[in-house]
């Protein structure tokens, strides 16, 4: 039962507390239990909330008397340690921070647990949620559930390595470039990007530059996202760029009355992709195909003008190194590489970087000229499956790409603001999972989650989870 119990998505276990087919206390001790056993080897949990077990006992009083609970009661959680979590440690992976213990909830941490859903514990991350390996100073390296020697991505790499490996059902987590798609990916888990602002990110730190930073949920189902999206999303009376309600949508809903029209692409300017990725992406576009979607390969000419990478490279030296340097001053010895490499950076012109958030407009109007004829876009999560630890350049078409070019597919969504979807649909040569990326236009989430769940139907690697 305990094994059924870890691999069973939040909707499932929700189901079965409010059944009374098992309680919360067994349901968080099988988790408690897996921590316990497979933690020391992945180093994806890097504190456990205090009360949990106590927290579950009274989900199952409440249940036994009958009250009104929440969808989520008794169901329990964990979160990336970037969001303030009241009275349990937030170090958001540095020294600078060691002992921190916030008075205050993340607006989503509140809400998740005003869901019903107990905080079981904090996962890892890169030091201030800057890279895309999940390691740093105080808490150690993550390691990839499926390989150890990989990584499993970053900056929550700590939270995909907790679901992947059986520790949590269901996380929160936050995206400046890749940061809840990539590590799904890498992990084998799933994970959602709504439009930017549609969940506050109040209490989320760092937040600089507000505008291409996202927080989203981290699953085992595509049903867990959209669950977890509708308790999430909507304003807080306090973050300035969530303004849409929950309730608008400008997508085609769950049941879409004519054959949805789906592009997808592997390349078109966004650089190499391994060849095995990209198979990846040509077989979920042919299993909407058959699925009764209307399918082309397509190319979007705003991405081969103004490469979203090199665009975000030049604006982000010049709006995350500010705040870095707030927190790192007289603690330059309590710094990782990662914050490190980016203080080394050279500085960006005025020039360049005006032309670079030009470029981002542009990219802007070319996604709203794709979305005139489409519904949905299709392209790699990452441009490489899980990669080794410590990767600093890799080699794609006889090219030498640095690091970050894994990010090149997610990371235009951040200048967009685009809802997408990071979803598993195939498996490397060596084992590895694969991902494929589901966007679509701003404020419709509904068209993201209702092809994610049609694809997951037709996935090949459904219900595959490591061997540990």
């Amino acid at each position: 039962m305990t094994t059924e119990l870890i691999y069973t998505d939040a909707s499932g276990l929700a189901e079965l507390l409010r059944t009374r087919k098992v309680s919360s206390v067994e349901v968080v001790q099988a988790h408690l239990d897996r921590i316990e056993a497979t933690n020391p080897r992945i180093n994806a949990i890097v504190t456990l909330a205090d009360g949990a077990l106590e927290a579950a006992r009274a989900a199952d009083e409440e249940l036994a008397a009958g009250g009104e609970v929440g969808p989520l009661h008794g169901v329990p959680f964990t979160v990336k340690d970037s969001f303030d979590t009241a009275g349990v440690l937030t170090q958001r992976g540095s020294p600078i921070f060691a002992g921190r213990v916030p008075d205050t909830d993340a607006t989503a941490v509140a809400r998740m647990k005003q869901a019903g859903a107990i905080l079981l514990a904090k996962t890892n991350l890169p030091e201030f949620s800057f890279w895309i390996e999940s390691d740093n100073l105080l808490t150690g390296r993550t390691n990839n559930p499926w390989d150890l020697d990989r990584s499993p991505g970053g900056s929550s790499g700590g939270e995909s390595a907790a679901i992947a490996a059986g520790m949590s059902p269901l996380g929160l987590a936050s995206d400046l470039s890749i940061s809840v798609r990539g590590p799904a990916a890498d992990t084998g888990v799933v994970s959602f990007k709504p439009t930017h602002g549609r969940i506050p990110m109040t209490g989320i730190w760092p937040r600089e530059p507000r505008r291409n930073w996202h927080a989203g949920p981290m699953a085992r189902s595509v049903r867990d996202l959209a669950l977890a999206y509708s308790l999430l999303a909507g304003p807080d009376g306090a973050d300035g760029f969530s303004t849409a309600p929950r309730e608008f949508d400008t997508g085609l809903g769950g049941s879409p009355d004519r054959p949805v029209r789906v592009g997808w692409l592997v390349d078109s300017g966004l650089g190499p992709t391994d060849p095995e990725v990209a198979a990846t992406v040509r077989a979920a576009a042919d299993a909407l195909q058959t699925a009764g979607a209307r399918v082309d390969a397509v190319s979007i000419p705003a991405l081969e003008r103004d490469n979203p990478l090199e665009l975000w490279n030049k604006l982000m030296v010049m709006e995350v190194r500010p705040a870095f340097r707030k927190v790192t001053a007289r603690h330059e010895d309590q710094m990782f590489s990662y914050s490190k490499f980016l203080e080394g950076l050279p500085d960006t012109s005025v020039e360049d970087y005006v032309e670079a958030e030009q470029g981002v407009e542009r990219l802007r109007d070319g996604f709203a000229e794709y979305f005139r004829q489409y519904d949905v876009l299709l392209l790699p999560v990452t441009t490489i499956p899980a990669h080794a630890h410590g990767l600093t350049e890799f080699t794609l078409d006889g090219r030498t790409m640095g690091a970050f070019h894994v990010s090149s597919t997610t990371v235009p969504f951040n200048h967009t603001g685009h809802p997408a979807l990071s979803m598993r649909f195939g498996t490397s040569s060596d084992g590895m999972p694969i991902a494929v990326q589901v966007v679509a236009n701003l404020h419709a989430e509904s068209t993201v989650l209702h092809i994610a769940s049609l694809l997951e139907t037709l996935s090949p690697v459904r219900d595959q989870h490591p061997a540990l």
